[in-house]
């Protein structure tokens, strides 16, 4: 098109002095860049089941890995666990608003704490009983003992299904239950029965196997400190998500609890196995130590299940049982005609810290694994999640 005759042609701006072409001045972001999608998506995020429902909605509003990038994660997952693990579920909101837990977890406060004591008094109870009935025919003793286990149990699977140690991440393997019965078991008859076959027996039945009562005792009565101890990090944990304008920074704020919790929950188990072992004895200078060992490995177990590392724990508690179970094999295969001593590391060990320095050194191992493992795990925002509203766990302790 000409220009008009005595018109000024157009002034034509360079490219570079172009305003759109200019460098932008650098914007500083929010310290909490989540927080805004927090709001925008605040129903979402609080109906969600599960950090999966919520990448599926966020998808659906056009959120992609580059906008999750904004917010300083790798991909719209990464974004949905954060979002998911710091949005109150909506069954939780109308509590929330006042600072106090929903009305029936009030009520049922009392009844969590007085399960998590069940299984120590009926292990006291199934003790006082068996030492009630010391006349009696060893028939009957039998009967009284496995009845009495059976009811210790029932009570630990029960204080299980509630309170901070109840599981909220789905199940898990169905073996654990199997690696727990095991490390248990030898930790009250494991020492009897390695004794025994280093020295030729059992001589069944005329042997009676002798339990640790101090180490079962203790250990049943450690559910209501194990469960107090995960009831503090859960909070703490929860807190510092809350407040944490990252994923780093909340790595770096929770990092410290798990070895808290673990020596808060040590301390406790220190001061039950001494009061057990002065009420029936102590079986030996390395049996509080192996008890000790077992406990902390067994909540640490539970505190990753209850976090959602449910394969992580079973790895953990099947490590200790092979230790001890090898421990037994190696003795009885030395027995066999023509076979080399291969029970000798296991004489060796025993003749020098006792038959506990066994179970001492297998569970020790596994927990200091597990507690490596939880260090790194246990720092991400979707180990925190809120607990959902009714029970999680299914049909499985």
């Amino acid at each position: 098109m000409s220009t008009p005759e005595g018109a000024a042609p157009h002034a034509v701006v360079p490219p570079a002095d172009r305003p759109a072409d200019r460098p932008a001045p650098p914007r500083r972001g929010p310290a909490d860049p989540v927080r805004s999608l927090m709001h925008r998506h605040q129903e979402l995020c609080a109906r969600a089941v599960d950090a999966l429902e919520i990448a599926a909605g966020l998808e659906a509003h056009g959120v992609t890995d580059r906008t999750a990038a904004r917010f300083r994660h790798r991909d719209v997952f990464s974004l949905a666990e954060e979002l998911y693990a710091r949005v109150p579920r909506a069954d939780r909101d109308t509590a929330a608003a006042d600072g106090r837990p929903p009305a029936p977890a009030r009520r049922s406060r009392g009844v969590r704490a007085a399960l998590q004591l069940l299984p120590g008094a009926v292990c006291g109870a199934t003790v006082a009983a068996l030492a009630a009935a010391e006349a009696a025919p060893p028939a009957v003793r039998g009967a009284a003992g496995a009845a009495g286990t059976v009811l210790v149990a029932l009570a630990v699977r029960l204080a299980l299904r509630c309170g901070p140690l109840r599981r909220r991440h789905g199940g898990g393997p169905r073996t654990t239950v199997l690696w727990v019965c095991w490390t248990a078991g030898y930790a009250v008859w494991g020492d009897w029965l390695l004794a025994q076959l280093l020295t030729g027996g059992p001589d069944l039945p005329h042997a009676a196997p002798r339990a640790a009562v101090a180490t079962a005792v203790a250990l049943t009565c450690a559910l209501a400190p194990a469960a107090g101890c995960a009831h503090w990090y859960a909070r703490h944990a929860r807190r510092r998500l809350a407040t944490s304008r990252g994923l780093e920074e909340l790595a770096a704020r929770v990092r410290p609890l798990l070895p808290a919790a673990t020596l808060l929950f040590l301390a406790a188990l220190v001061v039950l196995l001494l009061g057990a072992d002065a009420a029936f004895g102590a079986a030996g200078p390395a049996a509080p130590v192996a008890a000790g060992a077992l406990g902390v490995l067994l909540f640490l177990a539970r505190l990753l299940t209850v976090h959602g590392f449910a394969e992580a724990a079973s790895a953990g508690l099947a490590s200790a049982a092979a230790v001890e179970y090898l421990a037994l094999t190696l003795v009885l295969i030395a027995r066999l005609p023509g076979v080399p001593p291969l029970d000798a590391p296991v004489e060796a060990l025993t003749t020098a810290a006792g038959t506990a320095a066994v179970p001492a050194l297998a569970c020790t191992a596994a927990a200091l694994g597990l507690l490596g493992y939880g260090l790194r795990a246990l720092t991400g925002a979707c180990a925190h999640s809120p607990a959902p509203a009714g029970p999680a766990e299914g049909h499985r302790p």
